[in-house]
């Protein structure tokens, strides 16, 4: 059944009018017709059922049942994210939205090929917002994972660390002894570091460790920034999460 996020108050019983963003994709795109029914949330949590009408070149829906199926992860992680560029970082979005990351941190780290400031900076994000909540009406999620104001690794570490109840912090080093394997069932919130195309320069990483970071790794070899972080992901929804 076709998804739609839709930033507006739901409730069974009205009609909402379809962003016209939205309309398009629905009507060009999915070909949809009159009298399909359609989903739409906008975030809060659940999903309302409803008959989609054509207007025109616009569309509405008519909201006639609400659910709240459980697709939320019982494991919070935070995905602290290297910048990497292109598609790569916008695979990592779209796949840890998928394995159930409840938010998303990027990182400008010295190892980062794409340098964003200014208004470079705040396009790149509101398109990886834009990557999020697609994932999301794939997925069947009904909250949006966050995506952060892009940081400066150095900067964002002594923030976070200066917190009065730091989350539970990994980070993804090839070169660490430790494992996840190795590891209790997090207690709290958990942060996943991962480097972008480089990994962590040594002084980030030294400074990460000093911070409190634990560095785990995901077996011998050595993964790429797109595909560490869901690795590590995967495994941790296996051990401790939903996948068991």
């Amino acid at each position: 059944m076709p998804r739609f996020y839709c930033d507006l108050p739901l409730a069974v019983g009205r009609s909402i009018a379809l962003p016209d963003e939205t309309a398009r994709h629905a009507i060009g795109a999915l070909r949809l017709r009159e009298g399909e029914i359609v989903t739409l949330f906008n975030g809060d949590g659940g999903e309302y059922l409803g008959v989609l009408s054509l207007q025109g070149k616009g569309a509405a829906v008519r909201l006639t049942q609400f659910a709240e199926p459980r697709r939320e992860s019982n494991l919070r992680v935070t995905l602290a994210q290297g910048i990497s560029s292109g598609e790569r970082m916008d695979l990592t979005l779209q796949k840890s939205v998928e394995l159930g990351i409840a938010a998303i941190q990027p990182l400008m780290m010295r190892r980062s090929v794409v340098k964003l400031s200014g208004d470079k900076a705040e396009r790149r994000l509101r398109h990886w917002q834009g990557v999020v909540v697609s994932a999301c009406e794939q997925c069947g999620r009904n909250q949006v994972p966050a995506v952060a104001a892009i940081a400066e690794f150095m900067a964002w570490l002594r923030q976070t660390t200066e917190v009065p109840v730091a989350p539970i912090r990994y980070l993804l080093d090839p070169e660490a002894t430790a494992s996840l394997r190795d590891l209790p069932v997090p207690a709290a919130p958990v942060m996943l570091l991962a480097g972008p195309e480089g990994g962590f320069d040594p002084v980030e990483r030294k400074a990460a460790v000093a911070a409190g970071c634990l560095p785990i790794r995901l077996g011998p070899r050595i993964l790429r920034t797109e595909t560490a972080a869901l690795a590590a992901l995967a495994a941790m929804q296996t051990l401790w999460g939903d996948f068991r």
